[in-house]
């Protein structure tokens, strides 16, 4: 394993340096280091999935007498699940600008540091307010996730499979899913847990899993393109040496030389107003892409998923402690589809790629909505359309934390992700569960199907957005994707033969 490199490891300085960092991340094959990028920071996407699984699942039982906590599960499914997204805004927004500021490695430990403590803490919920409070603390956390995750692994995935593996990773989140649906079914199942225990063991299983990947997480290294942007070039060139060194002997071959140098202008932080004029004034389109794809995938995920328990149990008459079976079976349409679809973000390209996913997920939604409301399905065929519908819908979804994570400078990356995240989230993750919880509740056929038809018309209108407005990165350097601020552009010219996409013999 290479060596770890930390931003902290000697003081910061400034001044103009020339490097080649980029393209030599860039060049490299996949390869074990890269693996081990993948489990250390894309594995926490499965815990939040199992959480988030096991809330919903477990809403019918919270409610219940004798759960030892006094909730309806209305509130477990509206207002908690409200304050858990209001706190991943909150949380992305706090955590971004520090993980610009500071670093990836250090965010991405702290904010999963606060993600575990609050989920323990939700454990031992003895009233609702104590519930709701860690529920947003909970969010809290996992928002400022998305925002130092991300930016981490993009910056060091070579950029081939830089879609393909953002894609994979974020959709690991229904990975969690489907453990937390099973999971369910067992912590309800009072034969073997009293009602006031099984939903806590949830929690504290998702705490033991944590501070498993915690523990792997100590050895990411911080993001090399960062460090020598911010003063820690020696460090970014000492970890990208080890890497290299660590590759060749994997490989049995010498790498072929890097594509091109770079010149910055080093800086130790970047204000607030120069991200807000560069995200906002250089590259606007980009912006309204990046907001309609969040808010897109927010409302089409927030009309079924969150009220999908409800559904069953209404109009099907599924019981409650049964849910979790069907919940497995969209949660795996949801895995498998970034896990196919993924490459094609890399070879297609995303433009047809996110505007496609996009419109067809919206396009079959409606279907699904049409069918609904004549009467033509059962429990077991609605799943099945949602599986459809979900595994085009789970691509388009994580494409969009992938584009806002590469369309932007480097400076302006984790924040960019937090406010793109932040406010689509808003728009459709608090007002969403709000709206859908009434509608999808009501017993009314119109009402759930008015549902289905919001999150679909919304996802369909990203899509077309996208068509226009998507950014054609697949396999491009983030560097040639969106300029760094930092850059001296007269000097951030090709040095070496190889100047089209690097080649290697890494598969994925």
């Amino acid at each position: 394993m290479a060596a770890e490199s930390s931003a902290a490891s000697v003081p910061a300085s400034t001044g103009t340096v020339t490097t080649a960092v980029p393209a030599r991340l860039d060049r490299l094959p996949w390869s074990r280091w890269h693996w081990m990028i993948v489990i250390g920071l894309g594995t926490v996407w499965i815990l939040d999935g199992l959480e988030v699984t096991i809330v919903g699942n477990v809403a019918g039982r919270l409610a219940e007498e004798g759960s030892g906590l006094a909730i309806s599960s209305a509130q477990v499914t509206g207002v908690a699940a409200a304050l858990y997204v209001a706190g991943a805004c909150f949380g992305a927004l706090f955590f971004g600008r520090l993980t610009d500021r500071y670093g990836r490695k250090r965010l991405f430990m702290v904010t999963l540091a606060v993600y575990l403590a609050a989920t323990a803490l939700t454990a031992l919920s003895f009233e609702s307010w104590w519930f709701f409070l860690f529920r947003f603390l909970t969010g809290f956390g996992i928002g400022g996730e998305y925002a130092a995750i991300n930016s981490a692994i993009d910056e060091l995935i070579p950029s081939r499979y830089r879609g393909r593996v953002d894609l994979i990773i974020n959709g690991s989140y229904w990975l969690g899913a489907i453990g937390g649906a099973l999971l369910s079914i067992v912590m309800l199942d009072t034969d073997i847990f009293a009602k006031d225990l099984g939903w806590r063991l949830s929690f504290a299983l998702g705490v033991v899993l944590g501070l498993v990947i915690l523990l792997v997480r100590r050895h990411v290294p911080e993001s090399p393109r960062w460090q020598f942007i911010h003063g820690y070039g020696d460090d970014a060139e000492k970890l990208v040496s080890s890497v290299e060194r660590e590759i060749e002997r994997e490989k049995g071959e010498p790498l072929p030389p890097p594509a091109r140098e770079i010149t910055i202008h080093q800086r130790k932080s970047i204000g607030f107003g120069l991200i807000a004029r560069t995200v906002f004034g250089r590259y606007p389109r980009r912006a309204v892409l990046g907001l309609s794809l969040f808010i897109g995938q927010a409302f089409l995920y927030n009309a079924i998923t969150f009220g999908f328990g409800a559904i069953l149990t209404t109009f099907f008459d599924v019981p409650t402690g049964h849910t979790g079976y069907y919940f497995a079976v969209i949660a795996a349409g949801n895995f498998i589809g970034p896990l196919l679809l993924g490459k094609l973000f890399d070879t297609v390209g995303r433009r047809i790629m996110i505007s496609g996913t996009y419109l067809l997920s919206g396009l079959l939604l409606f279907g699904t909505a049409w069918l609904f409301d004549r009467g033509s399905l059962t429990a077991t065929t609605l799943t099945a359309c949602w599986c459809v519908v979900l595994f085009f819908a789970s691509a388009g979804a994580s494409s969009a934390y992938l584009t806002v994570s590469e369309v932007f400078p480097m400076e302006t990356r984790a924040m960019a992700i937090a406010f793109f995240y932040a406010l689509g989230t808003a728009a459709g993750g608090i007002s969403g569960p709000l709206i859908f919880a009434d509608l999808t509740a009501s017993g009314v056929v119109g009402e759930t199907v008015l549902a289905f038809q919001i999150g679909a018309a919304l996802m369909c209108a990203a899509g077309v957005v996208a068509a226009f407005l998507a950014v054609n990165a697949e396999q491009r350097s983030l560097e040639d994707i969106a300029e760094p601020l930092s850059v001296a552009r007269e000097s951030a010219a090709p040095t070496a033969a190889t100047t089209g996409p690097a080649t290697g013999d890494g598969r994925m």
